[in-house]
């Protein structure tokens, strides 16, 4: 932890008194869900590492960066395993940020929770109320502000909610976090919550508004795209600061990405150094820490981290995943798109593919991990046993009823299955043996462990919570049916898929930063999915597949898609090694030659194709400065191989005659090739007449 803040101590609002009051935090640690089933059975979500540094950390960290001065951590289930960690990394005894765990052992809820925080009257004045699985690096001041001045005015202002809004895919109707739509009805005048129905379908929410709600506010907005971060009566909307919850799996993989990505900054990996996880960024957003053993042919592909004291085979390729610390992994294994935590074992020829592998699992030789699989701890995988999609496999059998306090019952009697010891394979078999946890025909020869049966929602809905990306034939499905409403839509038998019976015109700013950061998103998924093209040589096809699953998930365009895909081709020639502008050039020369099939496919129309001129004149003027003087050049060669054509160029140009001078630099650049195009053309001309 770095050097202690100075204390931001307040004054109360009662003017006799002049009472200084601390801000304080009420930190619940305990989910109240099951969503996380198998793996906190054993260990509680906020213990679950992220980034290789438990979750709980990132919130504590930011409530102290926020100025908070106080927290209570709540502990519910597996209560011991959180007050012990937090008495190991010295949270407990910082001297201007002070933190409390008040346990309890039969609580089943957030209400709970409070009733007894409220009776234990540790709360003198206004606090923070959090999850210990939210990520944020948002400035608390304006919604304190806001908050203290609306209690002033009215003492029955007791809380404000924090949201954010989260832009939904409309075909999926879940948000990229893996959540469900929030419908919510909002005072857009005060900002007084008047009405949410969680998982709603807007039509169906729309009819349960009252018609006197309506009545009485006469400019009432509705919103279906926000995500909760709190339970309040009012709302403070934050918009350029990071905020998510960990809710599900697939926001899980989400956040991990916005880390890597270093979206949650400074939440991210270089600065959070916690015992071994110390690491470095280097390129292409891969994070090392120290005493890393890794062969000369291992592959460590971009935006991955890899845990302390990790052991990497021959031949071995790693790409967009986390690794923990103290894993050995053997030669000729593939991992994509995973979470690989502590001490793990992975023999030599295993496949593994956005799955969690938590820690002290082994998977024997040839064993492998279809999309979506959960291997909960010590688990043994069987040599060549392939375990199917979305498996959640443990060494505790499945729970009867899917309860949130059966997490209470397991507390006690899991510990000694998910504490770290240093024992072989053998002896982590051997011992689960004597607990009659052993199910070896369940996993092939030599496995260990139990594969659940259907969860609630059945394998049918557990693509939406997933690590694994949505299968593009369930999106499709998805888009058929949302296609399919809009016809309705046409004839006047439902609302409009915004669900919004009046335009709230303040918000056109706000969505349009929204749309900015999902742009960013976007490209940086796409980035990364070429980046591990080009790293594996995954054909041609593939990566095209892809990016339109990508473009889906994301309900892109085409344009969009080639705006992506070009910028992700052009700075991968910038990051190749280069000593002249000639250099440069033949760099560009070679990867467009190369995965310009790839492009084509998003620039059938000629419009497609200008606003990949204008994409690259973006980039030649911010971010990619060095390929400026080479626009003219490059611009022809996308020329000659097709990529651009002819009416795509002289239609830039016409759109740009009217521009500012600073709007026309590289118009003006190219007016020796627009004029040999336009020469060209009425010679053309001239000839067919």
């Amino acid at each position: 932890m770095g050097a202690p803040k100075k204390s931001a101590v307040r004054v109360s609002e009662d003017t006799d008194e002049l009472v200084r009051v601390p801000l304080q935090a009420i930190l619940l640690a305990d989910s109240f869900t099951t969503k996380f089933r198998p793996i906190t059975l054993q260990r509680p979500k906020v213990l679950l590492p992220l980034l290789n540094v438990p979750m709980i950390n990132y919130t504590l960290m930011w409530l102290e960066s926020a100025g908070v001065e106080e927290v209570f951590v709540f502990c519910c289930a597996h209560s011991k395993q959180v007050i012990s960690y937090l008495e190991k990394t010295q949270w407990l005894s910082q001297p201007n940020f002070t933190v409390t765990t008040i346990e309890s052992h039969n609580c089943v809820s957030a209400g709970d929770a409070l009733r007894i925080i409220y009776e234990r009257n540790v709360i003198h004045g206004d606090f923070v109320l959090i999850s210990g699985d939210t990520i944020s690096n948002m400035s608390l001041t304006a919604a304190l502000r806001e908050h203290k001045e609306r209690k002033k005015k009215d003492s029955n202002a007791v809380m404000t909610m924090v949201i954010k809004r989260s832009k939904p895919n409309p075909a999926i109707r879940q948000s990229r976090l893996g959540t469900d739509e929030l419908f919510m009805a909002i005072d857009p005048d005060t900002k007084q919550l008047l009405y949410y129905e969680d998982k709603a379908d807007n039509s169906k929410a729309i009819l349960h508004l009252e018609k006197s709600l309506l009545a009485d506010n006469p400019s009432l907005s509705l919103h279906h795209d926000k995500q909760l971060m709190g339970y309040k009566i009012f709302v403070h909307e934050i918009h350029s600061d990071y905020a998510a919850r960990i809710d599900n799996f697939r926001s899980y993989d989400t956040v991990s990405k916005d880390i890597i990505h270093r979206w949650t900054y400074p939440l991210v990996p270089d600065v959070m150094n916690f015992g071994n996880t110390a690491t470095k960024l280097e390129r292409q957003g891969m994070y090392r820490a120290s005493e890393i053993s890794q062969s000369q042919s291992a592959v460590i592909g971009p935006f991955t981290s890899i845990g302390f004291g990790t052991k990497i085979g021959n031949n071995t390729k790693i790409s967009s995943s986390v690794v923990g610390e103290g894993c050995k992994i053997g030669s000729n294994v593939y991992i994509e798109g995973c979470y690989i935590w502590d001490n793990v074992t992975i023999e030599d020829g295993c496949k593994l593919r956005n799955a969690v592998v938590c820690d002290g699992v082994t998977m024997k030789s040839g064993a492998v991990l279809e999309p979506g699989v959960i291997l909960s701890f010590k688990v043994v995988v069987g040599q060549g046993f392939v375990v199917p999609c979305y498996s959640k496999v443990s060494l505790l059998q499945q729970p009867v009823e899917e309860d949130s306090d059966e997490e209470l019952e397991y507390a006690d009697s899991t510990s000694a299955i998910t504490s770290k010891v240093d024992t072989s394979d053998e002896e982590v078999a051997s011992q689960v043996l004597d607990t009659h946890l052993h199910s070896a025909s369940q996993l092939g020869v030599g496995g260990v462990g139990y594969i659940w049966s259907k969860c609630e929602g059945g394998h049918e809905e557990e693509w939406r919570h997933s690590v694994a990306p949505i299968p593009a034939d369930k999106i499709s499905e998805a888009m058929k049916i949302m296609e399919d409403e809009l016809e309705l839509t046409y004839d006047g038998s439902i609302l409009p898929p915004s669900g919004e019976l009046k335009p709230d015109c303040n918000d056109s700013e706000d969505d349009d930063n929204e749309d900015s950061r999902d742009d960013s998103y976007f490209e940086k998924e796409v980035e990364a999915t070429f980046l591990r093209a080009e790293q594996e040589n995954i054909q041609e096809g593939h990566l095209i597949l892809e990016v339109n699953s990508l473009k889906l998930s994301y309900n892109k365009v085409a344009a969009d898609c080639a705006g992506a895909v070009f910028y992700a081709l052009m700075k991968y020639a910038l990051d190749t090694p280069h000593s002249s502008a000639d250099s440069l050039m033949q760099n560009v020369k070679d990867i467009l030659r190369k995965w310009k099939n790839v492009l084509r496919p998003y620039l059938t129309d000629i419009d497609d194709q200008i606003e990949v001129i204008l994409k690259f004149e973006e980039m030649c003027s911010e971010s990619a400065k060095a390929f400026a003087p080479l626009f003219t050049s490059i611009l022809h060669f996308m020329y000659e191989e097709d990529i651009v054509e002819e009416d795509a160029i002289l239609n830039w140009d016409d759109e740009k005659k009217d521009a500012d001078d600073s709007d026309k630099v590289f118009v003006k650049q190219a007016q020796g090739l627009i004029q040999w195009l336009r020469n060209a053309s009425e010679e053309d001309d001239d000839e067919e007449e």
